[in-house]
């Protein structure tokens, strides 16, 4: 049952693309694992081990005087290094989710980038989570750095049913508040909210220094409006419908997309958020090779 899961979630194809490009954060980050990335630590971190008996030369501020005052002799304390990634993958499934058919599905096509994306930092020793949310948060997968967490998140990926409306802020403020130190989260969504609430959400996101990657989620047909003939329209959230004739409204639509991506895009600028805009027509392993590679060019300039 598992394998049939994973098949439907990672192609073969996308992670031999991806095969050794990694994750790399953008800001020191502190964890609980020996992993490969800088640590804002020089020597001692956050996680006690035990004591070894002072030399010269010690910094003395490590020294446990509680240990002094007992056995009359200087001990330092020592600390395993924590140089760990934590990357919290955070979806929408809303019902918006639901448009297009297939694998451009947006819903689908998000829930395979999470999987892909989610394998390639388990790979590196990193730990991965995931959550799924739309009017409130539906599942939880908690931080794990074992290579069974792909199943885990693939199994409440399959579970995930687009049929409600969403309230992004508040459940993005929810989850924010269960995580304790600086990580990565990365938002999947094609955001379709108040973007004036979720930019508090970000806000609070920055506040408490994670860093934030927002994965705009557009098929095709949001993007480019191709329709011809008398098209029937009907709201996937709003039990709204409409009957026009897509030429005479695809320049205000688009013009109105524009507006949305645009103020989306600054307010992603203004509070130091990355956005990408993904079209679910493109090809998935073009997508994520342009963006890990995008992420490595800005690794090494810092």
């Amino acid at each position: 049952m598992a394998r049939t899961i994973l098949s439907r979630y990672l192609d073969p194809d996308v992670l031999s693309r991806i095969a050794g490009r990694r994750i790399e954060p953008r800001g020191l980050v502190i964890g609980n694992l020996a992993g490969a990335h800088k640590s804002p630590l020089s020597g001692f971190a956050v996680e006690f081990a035990g004591h070894r008996e002072y030399v010269w030369g010690d910094d003395p501020k490590h020294i446990d005087w509680r240990v002094y005052y007992k056995r009359h002799r200087y001990f330092v304390k020592q600390y395993e290094m924590e140089t760990n990634l934590v990357c919290h993958f955070v979806l929408d499934i809303s019902a918006s989710m639901r448009y297009g058919d297939g694998r451009q599905q947006k819903l689908t096509y998000a829930s395979q980038m999470i999987a892909a994306l989610g394998y390639a930092v388990l790979r590196q020793s990193d730990k991965v989570s995931l959550a799924t949310f739309d009017e409130q948060v539906r599942g939880v997968v908690p931080p794990s750095n074992a290579m069974p967490q792909i199943i885990r998140m693939t199994e409440l990926l399959d579970q995930s049913k687009p049929v409600d409306k969403t309230r992004m802020p508040e459940c993005l403020m929810e989850l924010v508040g269960r995580m304790r130190r600086r990580e990565i989260i990365m938002i999947f969504s094609d955001f379709f909210t108040d973007l004036e609430r979720l930019e508090a959400a970000l806000q609070l996101m920055r506040y408490h220094r994670h860093e934030v990657v927002l994965f705009q989620i557009m098929h095709h047909d949001e993007l480019a409006f191709d329709f011809d003939g008398m098209t029937k329209f009907v709201g996937l959230e709003i039990p709204d419908e409409l009957l026009a004739q897509p030429t005479q409204i695809r320049r205000a639509y688009l013009r109105a997309v524009e507006r949305f991506n645009n103020r989306l895009d600054d307010i992603a600028q203004r509070n130091r958020v990355e956005r990408v805009l993904v079209d679910t027509s493109r090809d998935m392993g073009t997508v994520l090779v342009d963006y890990l590679n995008q992420r490595a060019r800005l690794h090494r300039r810092r």
